[in-house]
């Protein structure tokens, strides 16, 4: 962090006003009036008639606006207009009505005219300035709010644009008399002697630049942040010595003043003198009244230069270890160790330590949290991951992945009930934005408990949510075409949903077994055949319920010996409980499974 140059304050952007009249009618109203050439201005005297007349058509004209009947009110205007040519307020309405069409041109020439007959008017005056600066004609904005500012010598606002007409221009010369004539009214102010010196900077005049900011110092003998900034000033342009001299008198009557303690930190960069510069390096980040963000910038620097000179880790986890000895604002510094344990590899075991740090200073951190989960989750910790998600989905009821994880090691774990709920509370979370795949997941995995607890109705509703979030979810497809399969129901829409498994993972055993099984069922069975056989090849382990369903397939393509090899392949490897394919091994025939509707 370099600290050595002078704080500016930034001059805004030159502000683009938008015309706000009067009569502004709303975009998209029914009648747009039709732009009409501008007369020039004929000074009248009007009779007692005509003025009757004129301010009952300017009236009718305010109320036909008022009703949204914008064509009427441009025509009564210019009906005002032909009664009296010398109208400013008439000229000052009409120019709304150009701005809304967009007829710059003629929104200038009517708002001119109103000032031009109404030159005290300053409302007038002012929206002409705006409408020059609307058109980017800059150099007349400028003459109209100096004579705005000449009027209205106290209006801060008026001076402030004219700085930013000044700067638009590089008018560094009207740009300071004009920031003199603000600290006129104001008073002197940081922010004033700031915008000065950076002005006489452009300038390249560091003779005044460096005497407003001496001023600015002497203004304020008890701050001494400003002398601070005299110092780095000095540091900046090359006077090493006198900015050195500058820092040490404000330490010896602050010695704590932790700006003063940074520009000293950068002097020590700047002259190399690297072990002084380590050594205040070293004392910001222990200082209790260092800012927590500049303690984290100081550590990162203090990182990079560690590792352009070898990277030796103890010296850096040492430092981290004292800072964190100290009472945390936040738990920003912990996250830095964390991360910079992960960057330097460091043992799972330490860098778990490590976050746990973190949520010891702040409990409610999602980010350390869910790292922690997924290191729980990959070793299989299902205890864990209920210890850890639980707290998470209190302090962040809104973050679906707590409900996925705790869920899931519900689901792990057997508790089906658990698992349950936690999903139920996790998809009444669901919103526009949230994650499709994890929402699709929710509802997948809802709809395997669902169908394992009986509740096949509900289960298959879950099953159609998922595929509402996303289509293409494959382990939900393969589910739901196979239980369709085995309660023989609704076949053709199970066959449709296991066939785009098998497209999307033709190797996939599991996934080929199930649309073979969907055929046999559709007794399709050549067909069933051909796709067992991929399941059976594609398989190193092939299980108990695919090689009965193999067997299954074999006897109705009357290949009865293939059939009982498969069967009793299946009884070896199954639980020794499937009565059903013991008698179809004794009678050598496919039996159908009672629980099977």
């Amino acid at each position: 962090m370099d600290t050595r140059f002078v704080r500016m304050t930034p001059m805004h952007c030159l502000l683009v006003v938008l015309l706000s009249v009067m009569f502004a009618a709303p975009a998209g109203a029914r009648q747009k009036p039709k732009a009409r050439k501008v007369q020039p201005v004929v000074a009248v005297t009007l009779s007692e008639n005509d003025s009757k007349r004129f301010n009952y058509f300017f009236l009718e004209a305010v109320r036909q606006q008022h009703l949204g009947n914008y064509a009427g009110a441009f025509d009564l205007l210019h009906h005002c207009l032909e009664i009296n040519p010398s109208s400013p307020e008439t000229y000052y309405s009409l120019s709304a009505y150009y701005s809304e069409l967009h007829n710059d041109s003629l929104m200038l020439a009517t708002m001119k005219k109103a000032a031009e007959l109404s030159p005290t008017n300053f409302t007038y005056l002012e929206r002409l300035g705006q409408a020059y600066i609307r058109t980017q004609d800059y150099a007349r904005a400028t003459e109209v709010y100096e004579q705005l500012a000449a009027s209205n010598p106290r209006r801060s606002d008026v001076l402030t644009l004219l700085i930013q007409l000044y700067q638009h221009d590089h008018d560094y010369n009207k740009l300071i008399q004009t920031l003199e004539r603000l600290e006129m009214l104001e008073g002197s102010s940081e922010d004033i002697t700031l915008s000065k010196m950076q002005v006489y900077a452009l300038q390249g005049n560091k003779k005044k630049e460096y005497n407003e900011l001496r001023s600015l110092a002497r203004q304020h003998p008890n701050d001494y942040n400003y002398r601070v900034m005299m110092g780095n000033w000095l540091l900046q342009n090359g006077k090493e010595k006198d900015a050195l001299a500058e820092y040490n008198a404000v330490l010896k009557k602050e010695p704590d003043n932790i700006m003063a303690q940074m520009s000293l930190l950068d002097y020590y960069k700047s002259q190399k003198q690297d072990s002084l510069a380590k050594s205040q390096m070293e004392n910001l980040l222990m200082a209790k009244n260092t800012e927590p963000e500049s303690k984290l910038l100081l550590m990162r620097q203090f990182i990079t230069d560690n590792e352009e000179n070898g990277g030796d880790s103890v010296e850096v986890l040492s430092l981290f270890d004292r800072i964190l000895q100290q009472p945390q604002a936040n738990s920003s510094m912990a996250e830095l160790r964390a991360a910079y344990m992960s960057l330097k590899k460091m043992p799972e075991s330490t860098i778990n330590a490590a976050l746990e740090k973190v949520l010891d200073i702040e409990p409610d951190n999602a980010g350390a949290r869910l790292q922690l989960l997924q290191t729980a989750w990959k070793n299989q910790d299902y205890d864990r991951i209920i210890s850890l998600s639980k707290p998470g989905v209190e302090y962040h009821p809104d973050n679906i992945w707590f409900y996925y994880f705790l869920g899931m090691a519900y689901s792990q774990k057997d508790e089906a009930d658990e698992a349950l709920n936690t999903f139920r509370k996790g998809v009444g979370q669901v919103n526009a934005e949230s994650n499709k795949d994890i929402v699709s997941d929710f509802y997948s995995i809802m709809g395997d408990l669902l169908h394992e607890k009986g509740m096949l109705n509900d289960a298959y509703a879950a099953y159609d949510s998922c595929l509402q979030w996303k289509p293409d979810n494959i382990g939900c497809l393969n589910n739901y075409a196979y239980f369709l399969s085995v309660e023989g129901r609704d076949l053709s829409k199970a066959e449709q949903m296991s066939y785009r498994t098998v497209k999307a993972e033709p190797n996939n055993s599991t996934f080929l077994d199930t649309y073979a099984w969907i055929l046999f069922r559709q007794e399709r069975f050549e067909e069933a055949r051909i796709y067992i056989d991929q399941a059976l090849a594609n398989d190193s382990t092939v299980s108990d319920v695919i090689l009965e369903h193999a067997g299954d397939i074999y006897i109705m393509n009357g290949v009865q010996e293939k059939a009982l090899e498969y069967w009793r392949q299946a009884q070896e490897k199954g639980d020794g409980k499937n009565a059903v394919l013991e008698e179809k091994i004794k009678l050598k025939k496919y039996i159908e499974d009672p629980n099977a509707k």
